[in-house]
């Protein structure tokens, strides 16, 4: 099979952060009419590279390459205008404005030197057809969209910068299966186009459905590239890791069902919850399952005191609960903790350090009066980076210069510092690479064994079938299935999220 020419290329590019090699003496190349995968853990270098190559950051040493030529991007506008662009896992939306404005926004069509508000609103309405949404106002605001639209939004602004390269950077991470569908048509015809490709994801099944080639990145150095099919799942993994891997999910205990900790009676709230029943037990995993936007975000967020209007009932050891805010949830007397579905915006103060992050919500544990005890705070801080084994410089540094992975853990570490009781956990490895998911699942595992309960929600199939005792499955705001030990399994899982009866036990020989 013969080489693509290539179109886009790094040799010898190095970029340090302090003492820190983000990406050393990186030799990398890209090729039109191509879908490029770039796999690694979070710290292996992906996110580095694709910043010099989108002109966020310029590398210290080495040179790029664009059509035979050579260039160097002072901004992401440089790059911009050379037709390289970008989609951040971070969403670069305005979400006071309309879509229509966040499309258009970095060139606005002009009729006698105002926006011409007509023509803004058919480019924009033409970018959203061809992402398939034609469904999205193009006069909504961006805060009013969940975020799953937000994202289809930022790919629709991407294409109205008519890219020649296009990097997107974990772009399906957020989104329902539907757009997930619409993403994988648009990028095939973007292939077909003569487009280049630069595609970042941690999820294994989306890398071998679209990508042509696969380049692994590891500690900030290219390790391999490599064609579709010549490397097993188990082997990227092993490139990946740079370690022979373990088993990925932790064994689950045999042992009876636990008396309840957690009893949820009847819980509705506005159109998206209808009496919702479930209880859990210390020591207990339990799944939400079902397709995305069936209640379970929702039903976390109500019982973490973060919906109003809720009703029906919940009960802590028998003790009934209603938790007015996220205050009063950490607070009660049943100590709840949620880990959100947005580390970046709902989970982190991103300027702030690592060390404020952590401590944020024990506060109350580590003041003496109205003053912080400085000892007691240091001493948290080290215990929870040494439990979640984070990787950082310094604690006093900005969160933000983490790891997408790093700051996940930082996220729940910040949590595990109030010793909830439940533990209510919405997507927690979105994004995040294989090595770290693994740390998690460990973790949720130890946890469960210490006596926490927690209800874990879970767009994964896998995660749901190897983490969980039972799995809880949702179909219009309220549960439909329970599922445990052998029955957890893909088709049930499936089957029990279309809301169809059938169910199918494994064969035992």
């Amino acid at each position: 099979m013969t080489e693509p020419e290539p179109f886009f290329v790094l040799e010898n590019v190095s970029k340090r952060y302090g003492g820190v090699h983000a990406l050393q003496d990186v030799n990398f190349a890209c090729a039109r009419g191509s879908i490029h995968a770039v796999l690694g853990e979070n710290g292996a270098g992906k996110s580095t590279l694709m910043k010099i190559m989108a002109g966020v950051v310029q590398p210290d040493v080495g040179r790029m390459m664009l059509e035979g030529s050579p260039v160097a991007f002072p901004n992401p506008a440089a790059a911009n205008r050379a037709g390289i662009v970008c989609i951040f896992q971070e969403l670069s939306l305005m979400p006071e404005l309309t879509v229509a404005d966040n499309i258009t926004l970095s060139n606005p069509p002009y009729r006698f030197g105002l926006i011409d508000g007509r023509a803004q609103r058919r480019r924009s309405e033409e970018l959203l057809a061809r992402v398939g949404c034609e469904d999205i106002n193009p006069s909504s605001r961006v805060a009013d969209l969940p975020l799953s639209r937000r994202q289809m939004v930022e790919i629709a602004k991407a294409l109205g910068r008519n890219p020649d390269l296009l990097i997107l950077d974990e772009a399906t991470s957020a989104l329902t299966a539907k757009d997930v569908d619409r993403v994988y048509r648009l990028l095939f015809d973007l292939k077909a186009r003569n487009l280049s490709i630069l595609y970042i994801s941690h999820r294994m099944h989306e890398i071998e459905a679209l990508a042509d080639r696969c380049s692994v990145f590891r500690n900030g150095r290219h390790v391999e590239t490599f064609t579709k099919g010549a490397r097993s799942r188990d082997e990227i993994i092993g490139l990946m890791i740079g370690r022979e891997i373990e088993g990925q999910f932790p064994p689950k205990p045999s042992r009876p069902r636990p008396a309840p900790l957690i009893e949820i009676r009847d819980l509705a709230w506005e159109n998206r919850l209808t009496g919702v029943t479930l209880e859990a037990g210390r020591g207990e995993i339990v799944g939400l399952g079902g397709l995305d936007g069936q209640g379970q975000k929702e039903l976390l967020l109500a019982l973490f005191g973060v919906l109003r209007g809720v009703s029906g009932k919940v009960m802590v050891e028998g003790n009934v609960v209603a938790p007015s805010s996220p205050n009063a949830a950490k607070n009660g007397r049943a100590r709840l903790a949620l880990v959100p579905e947005d580390r970046k915006s709902e989970g982190l103060i991103l300027s702030m350090s690592i060390s404020d992050n952590l401590s944020m919500a024990s506060l109350g544990r580590l003041s003496w009066g109205p003053f912080i005890n400085a000892g007691r705070a240091r001493a948290a801080v080290e215990r929870a980076i040494e439990q979640l084994r984070i990787k950082i410089g310094d604690p006093s540094d900005p969160v933000s210069t983490l790891s997408g992975g790093n700051q996940q853990k930082v996220v729940i570490a910040k949590w595990l510092a109030t010793n909830p009781d439940v533990i209510l956990l919405n997507d927690p490895t979105r994004g995040i690479d294989v090595g770290t998911k693994q740390e998690i699942y460990r973790l949720m595992r130890e946890l469960a064994e210490a006596g926490a309960c927690i209800l874990f929600y879970s767009t994964d199939y896998e995660e749901l079938i190897g983490c969980c005792d039972r799995v809880a499955v949702m179909y219009d705001g309220r549960i439909v299935r329970e599922l445990a030990g052998d029955a957890i399994n893909e088709h049930n899982l499936i089957a029990s999220a279309l809301n169809i009866v059938e169910q199918r036990e494994p064969t035992h020989v």
